[in-house]
């Protein structure tokens, strides 16, 4: 096999490899549930990303949402059992489930009502999505009283089940959103792509660093605008143009080549501006406010760049190696290819095209 002939096995491996990436923007689902107690009231209301969990749950989610009473009760029953509240002890009475849509089809809200047989004092919450969301699922869940906030906290795989005494409530979970912020950038396959999307041709380590800190910067300033509250933008507009920023990148930037550096910077910057906006939506559900909402800003954003700087530390080695070599403009140009064509797959499904 020859030299070109070997190169194009290995890219056409490549966008194969691609395919179920482009299927499932991220892999690892993560909803965030806010539990109010007031009297002998709970209020459990959770928000998932429906494309991020299994087909048979978006689907069944989807339908729900569209009105369908059968999909709505088996989604209520199946709540029943993954979600178990009890005070002092004793399990709290189900009451209603409601589902809505509350992200131009992009995410969704389940609002659970029950009925404790005393006022919260030790406070339990145990969870089990994994038959309908899957065994990567986790929850980040702020638990709030009159009393004041119990904190944040991570349910998932290994953590079933918290313990909070809202008597003494305690600002806890900056790990739970460090956590969140590494999942959220290594399993957001969108972003990752848009990243290295961008590395492709960098020919030292310092255009890496250059363009790696452009995109940390541009994401940071509209994660935290938007997460505060100053910067609003709908999930069905953000999506799309993220989509959108990978296609332009690698069929259009990638192909004119490198050019001036300062281009790829504004590139860079402009794009990641609308990918902070992305990230804000893994925050902006829980409705913070003062110091919990600084500390969950600052752990997510903590764990994005910290997650951004494993992705790319794994895959710089490589990709200075693919610059060495004679036929690298090829390499990257058939790699920039398939990248394009993940994001074309997503731009088509977010657009809402069957």
């Amino acid at each position: 096999m020859t030299s070109l002939r070997r190169i194009r096995f290995i890219l056409c491996c490549l966008l194969i490899g691609l395919l179920p990436i482009a299927a499932a923007a991220h892999v690892t689902a993560t909803g965030l549930a806010v539990l109010e107690a007031s009297d002998r009231e709970v209020s459990y209301r959770l928000t998932v990303v429906p494309s991020e969990l299994p087909k048979a749950a978006s689907q069944l989610l989807s339908r729900a949402i569209s009105g369908s009473r059968p999909d709505a009760e088996q989604l209520a029953e199946t709540m029943y059992q993954a979600v178990v509240v009890r005070v002092e002890g004793a399990p709290c009475r189900p009451g209603r489930v409601s589902i809505q849509d509350v992200g131009d089809g992009l995410k969704a809200l389940l609002d659970y009502a029950l009925h404790c047989p005393a006022s919260p004092g030790r406070l339990e919450l145990e969870e089990d999505w994994t038959g309908l969301f899957g065994e990567h699922y986790q929850t980040i869940a702020t638990i709030r009283s009159p009393q004041g906030s119990a904190g944040e906290h991570l349910l998932g795989q290994g953590s079933a089940r918290i313990s909070v005494d809202l008597g003494t409530p305690s600002p806890t979970g900056l790990a739970g959103f460090v956590h969140l912020g590494v999942a959220h950038i290594l399993t957001g396959y969108d972003h990752l792509l848009f990243l290295f999307a961008l590395l492709v041709g960098a020919s030292s380590f310092w255009r890496v660093l250059g363009i790696a800190s452009m995109f940390t910067l541009a994401h940071s300033i509209t994660l935290s605008l938007a997460v505060l509250g100053l910067v609003h933008a709908s999930s069905g507009v953000v999506e799309p143009v993220i989509a959108a920023s990978i296609i332009w990148v690698a069929a259009v930037e990638n192909m004119r080549g490198q050019g001036q550096p300062w281009r790829r910077y504004f590139v860079t910057f402009i794009f990641g501006l609308v990918h902070g906006l992305g990230f804000a939506d893994a925050l902006s559900p829980l409705t913070l406010a003062g110091w919990p909402l600084v500390r969950a800003l600052a752990g997510f954003n903590l764990g994005v760049e910290l997650g951004q700087a494993i992705a790319i530390g794994l895959a710089l080695p490589l990709m200075l190696l693919i610059g060495r070599l004679a036929s690298a403009v090829l390499v990257y140009r058939y790699a920039s290819i398939a990248v394009a064509a993940a994001g074309a797959y997503w731009l088509v499904e977010r657009i809402g095209f069957e």
